[in-house]
């Protein structure tokens, strides 16, 4: 990747709506130029996805909770179950496996803390490869960025 491609990038994930042209211009590259590095990199998998990113008060989002699990270990299949189910599960908007006092943290999204209550009663306690679960409401968020330093 050189740096044409890094600034490429840059400007796209900051404006996914931005046009060939612009980025023609901002690149000092030929739309069709630009156009075969994007399709290059839809295919290769960097560019993972185009999406629409919301507010979530907009939404009726209105808890963030950043939640640390531990679980049982007891079997892989059983871990391996608790990734399936993470990955699925809509209100779980971020979800890493982590080296440290926990197995992994996960960002859950809830309408409010009821529907926060329900979320935890269905993911974790009916789930008995659940050793504890520890969470953080966020009271204020500062910065929320999908974007890569490039």
């Amino acid at each position: 990747m050189d740096p044409t491609d890094r600034k490429l990038l840059d400007h796209l994930q900051r404006n996914a709506r931005i046009s060939t042209q612009a980025l023609a211009q901002e690149t000092g590259l030929s739309t069709a130029s630009v156009q075969r590095r994007l399709r290059a990199f839809r295919d290769n998998g960097t560019i993972r996805r185009e999406v629409a990113l919301l507010d979530p008060a907009q939404v009726g989002i209105g808890i963030t909770a950043i939640v640390a699990v531990e679980l049982e270990r007891d079997r892989l299949d059983q871990i391996d179950a608790f990734k399936r189910k993470a990955r699925q599960d809509r209100q779980v908007t971020h979800f890493y496996c982590i080296a440290g006092e926990a197995d992994f943290i996960l960002i859950v999204m809830a309408r409010d803390i009821a529907d926060y209550e329900a979320f935890t009663h269905r993911f974790f306690f009916a789930d008995r490869n659940v050793r504890k679960f520890r969470t953080s409401i966020v009271v204020s968020t500062e910065k929320a960025s999908p974007e890569i330093p490039l």
